[in-house]
């Protein structure tokens, strides 16, 4: 891998790899998941499927931890192709805890701007996603957007969204509401982002177009504890391990006026918890 990538990533918080994976093993996982989403429900669903509801994300619901049941997530969650980047990344070869499929239909909500880690709790260190198109993604269908350098940010204390145009109920503030930047990718492109980059997605306006998307989060090699819902935690040859449980709640990150401009400091108290994303 480039050096590059990890420079951006040391730098920015987040790196594009472009052409990870073949336009036939994208063509192959998108119809996977179109076929397991078509069955309906499974044990463990974090929101079930409601076939005639008016909202489309309760018609394709996102799935999660589908590595735990489905052998074909548990293989791409530990490719190796997704361990050499997030090694070179890391120093060292990471732990998976999760696997999720995100369909966002036409028309369907996004999701307010976020930071993984306020979920997964990960400690030492910090959590990194790797978030793979299985679509072409643009701005009209929702594609990801990220805020260049937050990942130097604290854990922000949350507040809440705005869930006419976001599924989730909570999001983080900004200084300037206008930091986010587009992140367009096609199928088998790979983004690796720090676990306190923030980052979200506007709602899907196309009338025909899927935004689908595979997402594997992992933590880094030298984590102790992770948030329970991620247990167990497992190597990248597929062997689990045993970690302790981080707890929820603690200081997070308020907004102050300093000479420098606006600087994130640790005055606030996390007391909202969610059991994960």
């Amino acid at each position: 891998m480039s050096d590059s990538f990890k420079d951006e990533f040391d730098r920015s918080g987040y790196t594009l790899v472009r052409g990870l994976f073949s336009v036939d093993e994208v063509e192959r996982l998108r119809d996977h998941y179109m076929e397991l989403r078509k069955r309906g429900s499974y044990a463990g669903d974090v929101v079930g499927v409601e076939a005639n509801s008016r909202d489309p994300l309760r018609r394709y619901p996102r799935m999660a931890q589908m590595h735990r049941w489905d052998e074909l997530s548990l293989q791409w969650l530990i490719d190796d192709r997704l361990d050499d980047v997030l090694t070179a990344l890391l120093g060292r070869s990471p732990y998976a805890v999760q696997t999720m499929i995100y369909f966002k239909p036409p028309g369907s909500r996004g999701q307010a701007l976020h930071q993984d880690n306020f979920y997964l709790k990960a400690e030492p260190g910090t959590c990194v996603a790797a978030w793979m198109a299985l679509d072409r993604v643009d701005q009209a269908n929702g594609c990801l957007e990220v805020v260049p350098g937050s990942h130097r940010w604290p854990i922000l204390c949350t507040e809440k969204a705005d869930t006419k145009v976001s599924f989730t109920d909570v999001t983080v503030p900004l200084p300037d509401a206008a930091a986010a930047v587009p992140v367009e990718m096609e199928p088998g492109d790979v983004l690796f982002f720090h676990g306190a980059l923030v980052h979200g997605s506007a709602p899907n306006v196309t009338s025909d177009r899927f935004r689908r998307a595979l997402i594997g989060h992992y933590i880094q090699g030298d984590a102790e504890q992770v948030a329970e819902y991620y247990h167990p935690a497992l190597r990248m040859d597929g062997t689990p391990l045993t970690l302790e449980v981080a707890e929820g709640g603690g200081a997070c990150g308020e907004w102050v006026t300093t000479d420098a401009g606006q600087v994130a400091v640790l005055t606030g108290e996390q007391h909202l918890t969610r059991k994960h994303e």
